[in-house]
């Protein structure tokens, strides 16, 4: 097994990780979105210091943000964790420069990930492995 072959496998089980932490972090805005649909349900009717109810906007507002960062961030989870696989099966190089470049947004563990990804898919030695990967 070669260096980068290595740095390949390293780089995949990373992958693996930052994904499912991704995921698991992003469940965080669950809660908001239990909060709104409470809201939207009444069940925080004279809960408030006037003992009026708040805005149905409010509750909206609390279930339809947070619903899309969690999809978000499942989402994200899930595309760094076919990055993992892709990397450990040195296929669809463009993809995986493509998640790294948008971990790199993710500090500071995602940019630290980011960047080693992008370092190692950009030598010469490592796309060679890539195109002369076996298809599955």
């Amino acid at each position: 097994m070669t260096q980068d072959e290595q740095n390949l496998k390293l780089l995949a089980i990373f992958h693996y990780i930052m994904g499912g932490f991704t995921a698991l972090f992003s469940c965080m805005f669950l809660l908001h979105v239990a909060m709104g649909i409470a809201m939207l349900c009444g069940a925080l009717e004279g809960e408030g210091c006037s003992g009026t109810p708040p805005p149905r906007i409010i509750g909206l507002l609390f279930t339809i943000f947070p619903s899309l960062l969690v999809l978000g961030g499942w989402t994200l989870g899930g595309c760094m964790i076919a990055a993992g696989r892709k990397l450990q099966h040195h296929r669809s190089h463009t993809f995986c420069l493509v998640i790294a470049g948008i971990e790199c947004v993710l500090m500071p563990l995602g940019t630290v990930l980011g960047v080693f990804t992008l370092v190692v898919l950009t030598k010469e030695s490592t796309k060679t492995l890539f195109v002369t990967a076996p298809s599955q």
